[in-house]
């Protein structure tokens, strides 16, 4: 699932090339937006929030999407070939007179007014990459959930919006706290929050994703992706888990001697053959 870097960047690059300029094609390939056209409006920003990007309009609309697992935008200089999969799969198409912004498997889409936003992301926390980042404010909301598993309440957009599962388990091994602990026993949570920040800040302006520093392939992560390889801080085998209410979205790996349980009760891990990091954190 990509992560609030991963739509920062996205909506980094489509802001330089749709800003200002007028849309001389504008559709939607949904059913419930087969009718809207854009087609002469002018863009006036491309902003994320969290995981959604926001295209603001100058006629007063807004167009939101949502990546969920496997959507992504692409951008192509006009009258290139577009090659992010098969037509079918485009969901959005904005063009101007110099580039074709071409959406893929976009989920969430949906156009409204400007001043509607809070509509559809009022309800979410400060953005970890955003403007109204408030540490204070992210604490509180975490806080207000004591008994919440701090590896659910950190991927919760409602207390802290862009984390995802990538930095949630990178970020819970970096600071030796084993994701079932609850959110009032985390010993320190500020500097827990504080990580996950650096982290997404760190990889932000490029498409690559690297928690240990280093861009090979195979030594980019501490955990994520690396069910039965050691530890590498104490060789213990990495354990994968379901966690969380869509097990599905929020698998969670974790070396159970750094980050060893306060709590008797373990949660049930999956062993097995190795998993292939490329293969799991791809971006």
């Amino acid at each position: 699932m990509p992560e609030g870097d991963t739509v920062w960047l996205a909506a980094q690059r489509m802001n330089t090339a749709l800003a200002g300029a007028t849309l001389r094609r504008g559709e939607f390939r949904l059913p419930q937006l087969a009718t809207v056209d854009l087609t002469g409006a002018a863009v006036t920003e491309v902003v994320p929030r969290g995981k959604h990007m926001l295209i603001r309009l100058a006629d007063g609309r807004t167009v939101r999407t949502h990546f969920r697992m496997d959507g992504s935008w692409h951008i192509y200089r006009k009258g290139s070939p577009w090659r992010g999969g098969p037509a079918h799969d485009v969901r959005v198409l904005l063009g101007t007179d110099e580039w074709d912004c071409v959406g893929y498997r976009l989920h969430d889409v949906t156009v409204i007014p400007t001043a509607d936003e809070a509509q559809l992301v009022g309800h979410l926390g400060p953005d970890v990459l955003g403007p109204d980042w408030d540490l204070d404010e992210a604490l509180r909301r975490l806080r207000s959930h004591p008994d919440e598993q701090i590896g659910v309440a950190i991927l919760d957009q409602r207390n802290l919006a862009g984390i995802g599962n990538l930095y949630k388990v990178e970020t819970l091994f970096m600071t030796r706290t084993h994701p079932w602990t609850r959110v009032a026993d985390v010993p320190d949570l500020p500097a827990l929050v504080t990580r996950a920040r650096t982290l997404m800040q760190a990889n932000r302006d490029h498409p690559e994703q690297s928690t240990t520093g280093s861009m090979r392939r195979g030594e980019d992560h501490w955990v994520f992706g690396r069910r039965g390889r050691p530890c590498r801080r104490c060789g213990t085998a990495i354990l994968l888990g379901d966690q969380g209410p869509d097990t599905q979205e929020r698998v969670t790996y974790w070396c159970p001697r750094c980050q060893a349980a306060r709590s008797p009760v373990d949660p049930t891990a999956r062993t097995g053959e190795p998993d292939h990091p490329q293969s799991l954190a791809s971006r």
